[in-house]
């Protein structure tokens, strides 16, 4: 069964875009653009919100772009041939090899893993992500950790009081300070057995 992951640029202190909605420190360096790269081209589908979907709309045409190099137009190649959805209560039409949802977010999911074919079901954007973790439905999280504390803004994580137990399957240190985590969800959550004891208990 394909899995469900969410993956993202994080500050040190844990946000994707900063208070005022920028999100100019996450310019990665060749290093890391090649470590996307290879991620989107692992990807079966790829589920986006609005406003991530329109700051990827760039890539649609980037390959008209003569001032681009060879790794931008191997990655414009992989995200214009990739299948994404997209959910939006605004947008009527999308571009590309894009739709949008026609259902919610677990009937969306469910479709994509009944359909023939590999790679996993990524998401994007800290809302759809929020709503998938709500669900139980994201299997990993992959987090590209950024040298910077950016005070605010959107979090990585859901703020739902909820306890998830998660796996370390991989850490890798880029050359440029960045740290990549991968963390799997335990199956069943299990919960350790002084969860709720005061400290010293």
């Amino acid at each position: 069964m394909r899995s469900v992951t969410y993956s993202m640029n994080v500050s040190l202190d844990g946000y994707i875009v900063g208070p005022d909605g920028s999100f100019d420190w996450t310019a990665p360096d060749e290093e890391v653009f090649r470590y996307w790269t290879d991620d989107v081209r692992e990807l079966g589908a790829h589920l986006l919100g609005r406003r991530l979907y329109e700051s990827m709309l760039y890539w649609e045409t980037a390959d008209q772009d003569p001032s681009l190099g060879a790794p931008e137009l191997e990655f414009a190649a992989l995200w214009k041939a990739l299948p994404r959805v997209v959910f939006s209560r605004t947008l009527s039409a999308v571009q590309g090899n894009a739709r949008l949802a026609s259902g919610g977010l677990a009937r969306e999911i469910e479709r994509l893993r009944a359909e023939p074919g590999e790679g996993d079901i990524a998401i994007g954007g800290a809302s759809l992500a929020a709503e998938a973790a709500a669900l139980g439905l994201i299997d990993e999280y992959r987090v590209m950790v950024y040298p910077v504390l950016v005070g605010g803004g959107s979090p990585f994580f859901p703020r739902d009081e909820r306890r998830v137990d998660l796996e370390l399957v991989e850490t890798r240190t880029f050359s440029s300070k960045f740290v990549l985590l991968r963390y799997r969800v335990r199956p069943g959550e299990a919960n350790w057995p002084w969860q709720g004891q005061p400290a010293g208990a």
